[in-house]
């Protein structure tokens, strides 16, 4: 379920509320009669089935409240309520499958932004991940792809590519490429200066390395692997199960790849750095190709749902 906290001005209320009470799978309507004070007007909260939720919050949009009042959505954890479990048998489709869109669009907007935030945390992955292919180390390969940051603005182009908003694919696209370039720059000094220091040497470069050879030897098994993680990460996206993206993030080599074409090139090993830069374009490739055809398929399945549905009720 997810609660619905409204600050409408009192000549819209009527029209808030009655889209409410027509919208199947709401319930627990509260009006607060001139309780808002910044800006003006009454507070009107109510319940709904999470399946219900972009179908209600559409609506108010249309009816101009993100505008003139505030819509903010929150999920319940818990709701001991009969007329709840009412709503939600009531609402077409299974939450676990709903899409709520403006959510998704304004996690991926958060997240697809260029911030020194986001710089860092990539920079801090791809330097990681520099040591560990330096040291032919699997661990820190791992960590370092638990660290990096690059799901957020690869979700925000499938998500803006599905809305059709070519500002935000832009907007994420930059996101990506320009963090990614100041990742694999600093990481390319990094490398000479750990080398300055004697931890690095052209040596490990040139070693066999047996644990993270296949970061610079793409084939086509890497776009495939990227794209099943692409599927896994835009589920978690969509049914709010955050946990996955973390079992996505260590399943593909964006940032190892990054962080090995970087020192790779700062020892002039470019069939190294070549090698990298495919496999990580392979896997960034793949991750978005997967977002938009999961995001589609996901609207299509929805759109169907709610068309059945309703010819059942009519």
């Amino acid at each position: 379920m997810l609660h619905l906290r409204l600050i409408t001005p009192a000549d819209r209320t009527d029209d808030v509320v009655r889209l409410i009470e027509t919208t199947v799978g709401t319930t627990h309507l509260v009006v607060l009669t001139g309780a808002a004070r910044n800006p003006t007007g009454d507070v009107v909260m109510c319940d709904v089935a999470r399946e219900a939720g972009d179908e209600l919050i559409g609506g108010l949009r249309e009816l101009g409240v993100d505008r003139t009042g505030s819509i903010a959505v929150e999920n319940i954890d818990l709701s001991l309520s009969e007329r709840a479990d009412t709503a939600q048998d009531e609402a077409p489709g299974e939450g676990a499958d709903a899409v709520l869109w403006e959510h998704l669009a304004d996690a991926t907007h958060e997240e697809s932004t260029l911030t020194v935030t986001y710089v860092a945390f990539l920079t801090v992955a791809t330097m990681l991940a520099a040591c560990g292919v330096m040291l032919d180390n699997a661990i820190l390969i791992v960590g370092a792809m638990a660290v990096g940051p690059e799901f957020g603005p690869l979700a925000g182009i499938s998500t803006a590519l599905v809305r059709k908003a070519p500002r935000l694919v832009w907007r994420s696209l930059w996101a990506l490429l320009a963090g990614f370039a100041a990742a694999m720059v600093l990481t390319a000094g990094f490398s000479w200066l750990v080398d300055a220091f004697g931890l690095f040497e052209k040596s490990m470069v040139e070693a066999a390395r047996p644990n993270t050879a296949f970061i610079w030897k793409p084939d086509w098994m890497s776009f495939v692997v990227a794209f099943l993680a692409g599927i896994a990460g835009t589920l978690s996206l969509t049914s709010a199960k955050s946990g996955a993206l973390i079992g996505v993030a260590i399943s593909v080599t964006t940032v190892p790849a990054a962080a090995n074409a970087a020192v790779a090139f700062s020892y002039r090993d470019y069939s190294q750095t070549w090698g990298s830069t495919w496999q990580l374009l392979a896997n960034l490739g793949g991750i978005v190709v997967a977002g938009t055809l999961t995001l589609l398929a996901q609207k299509t399945i929805w759109a169907w749902q709610r068309e059945r549905t309703a010819a059942q009720l009519t």
